[in-house]
Order: C-alpha cells, then structure tokens, then sequence
C-alpha cells in the first residue's frame, strides 16, 4: 500500500515538472527594436531535462548608433555648478571657543557641599502649614537663632524649659534667655521671667535712655540672672530674687564710642539718675550706698512688697 502511494506521488511530480518546462518554452520573447534589421535568432540551447535558456538575445548590430564625441563645450552654454562649488558657499558651524575659568568655576561648584533640607516635622496639610510656621519663626529668629520672646518684639532671646530645683523656692516656671532688649546688648544673656524683662525693658526706655542722652548705651553688663542662692550669699538667709527668676544685676553701661562706664569705679549724675528712675518700675532696687553689698553693681527685682517698692 505505501509503495502505491509513493509511486503516485513520484507521477504527479513528473507530470508538474514536465508541464513548467512546456510552460517556458512557449513564453514570448521581445521583438526587435523598430529600424533596425532584423538579427538572425540564436536556437535556444538546449538543456537537459527538456528546459531553454533563458538568456536575452544578442543586440542587432547597428541598432545602437555611436554617440558623438563632444571635444569642446560651447562658450555660450554654462557649466552646472559642481558639488564643491555649492559646498564652498555653505558656512561652516563650529563650537564657540571655551570661556576662560570654565574648567576653574566647575570645579568650584562640584566641590561646594550640597544644600542641606531641613525635613517638615509633620506631613500632609497640617504639616505643610504648620513647617511654613516653623520656617517663618526661625527666619525672624534671623541667623543668632534669637527670636522676641514675653509676646514683646523689642525683647529679643529665646524661651527655656521649667527650672526645678531641689532647693525650696528655687526655681522658674516660665523662663526666658534674655540677650537684647529694645536695642541695647546685654554681655551676659539674662535667665530671668517675662514680668523682669518687661521691667527691663521700661527701664531703659524711662530711665537710662534719658538719663545718658546723647551718649548713647548700646550694651548693659550684666553680672547675674537666676541663680539658687540665698540673699546677699549670706547662709541660712531667705532665697534670693535670683532663685525664682526675677532679678539681675547691671554693673556696667557701654556706650557707643566704646567707652565702658562701671558702677564700682564711674557711679557719676547719669548712673544715679538711671538708678533712681528703676524705682517704681521694680519692686527692688539697691546700689551703692544701700546696704554694703551692691557697692559694685545696681540689684533690680519684680518682688512685690506689702509697703509698696524697696528703694535704696
């Protein structure tokens, strides 16, 4: 059974070979080109198998006139311009020459540090309004990283935490950094509460202000804020104003020509005058001649006392 199948299949190839070869040897050819004589056709070269060759005919002789020979060109006809010529007229676009200190300004920036971010403490929107917040107070901060403090702008400084102390009556609940007030410098940043820093600052627009004039104070040298101690350093003595935050003590004016005026050694009109005018606005005030022991420096406090302020 399977040699039948072959021997068909191998008959029907025969027949399709033998019908393309029929197929190309009928197929039409070109005539020849008109005016010319006609060539004598070559036979077809046989190829076994019963297939021609498909080759062209040779050309007819003569069919093909020879080209005359052009020796000059005519002076009246003109040359088509030659792809150089076109290129010449084209310009040329080359890179402008470096800048110089380039290579200098490239290396300056590749080695400056980055930028450094600093993170939102909170995200989404709240976070975003309350980073603008932060942003804004650290820029009235300015670069000291000071900022007004007591709700008053002309107090500069910055808030601290709760001051505890193991020592009874010592101790701030709502301290303060005090380092400039209303323009003048203090040397020393004072620890105190918002009521002496609000007498502070009454009393160099009150009373030094007008007491120095035209010598203008730029700097107040502080020599103590808040300190646990008792009174005049004497022991077994009450607690101090320091201990709670609201006293300090100025022994030195500093002026804008540099001059420094100390209470110990320069107590003259302005410094009195400047002294007398705290009273009232503290409830403290001592200096030279009080009581022996603020010889070197004017003692101011906010205690409140029953007979009204203690001036001396």
């Amino acid at each position: 059974m399977r040699g039948a199948v072959a021997a068909l299949g191998l008959l029907v190839c025969l027949m399709a070979g033998a019908a393309a070869a029929q197929e190309m040897a009928t197929s039409p050819r070109p005539m020849p080109r008109p005016g010319s004589e006609a060539a004598p056709v070559a036979a077809a070269t046989p190829v076994t198998g019963g297939f021609t060759s498909l080759r062209p005919r040779p050309r007819p002789w003569g069919a093909v006139a020879a080209a005359p020979v052009v020796t000059e060109a005519p002076m009246t006809q003109a040359l088509p311009p030659q792809p150089s010529a076109l290129l010449a007229g084209v310009p040329v676009l080359r890179p402008l020459p470096r800048p110089e200190g380039l290579g200098r300004s490239v290396a300056l920036a590749a080695s400056a540090p980055a930028p450094v971010v600093e993170p939102e403490r909170r995200g989404g929107l709240f976070g975003g309004l309350f980073g603008r917040r932060d942003r804004e107070e650290r820029a009235e901060r300015g670069a000291s990283g000071d900022g007004f403090v007591c709700g008053d702008r002309a107090i500069r400084g910055e808030e601290l935490a709760r001051i505890t102390s193991n020592v009874r009556g010592c101790g701030v609940e709502e301290p303060v950094r005090v380092t400039m007030v209303d323009g003048i410098r203090l040397t020393t940043p004072a620890t105190i509460d918002c009521n002496t820093a609000r007498a502070l600052k009454a009393w160099i627009d009150e009373g030094v202000r007008p007491a120095f004039g035209r010598q203008e104070v730029v700097e107040l040298r502080v020599a103590a804020s808040y300190i646990c101690r008792p009174r005049n350093n004497i022991r077994g003595a009450k607690i101090s104003e320091h201990g709670r935050g609201k006293a300090i003590d100025i022994s030195g004016f500093i002026l804008s020509n540099g001059r420094e005026l100390s209470v110990s050694n320069d107590y003259n009109r302005q410094m009195r005058r400047a002294h007398r005018a705290a009273c009232g606005i503290f409830g403290t005030t001592l200096g030279p001649g009080s009581d022996g022991y603020h010889e070197d420096h004017l003692h101011f406090d906010t205690a409140s006392h029953r007979s009204g302020p203690y001036c001396r």
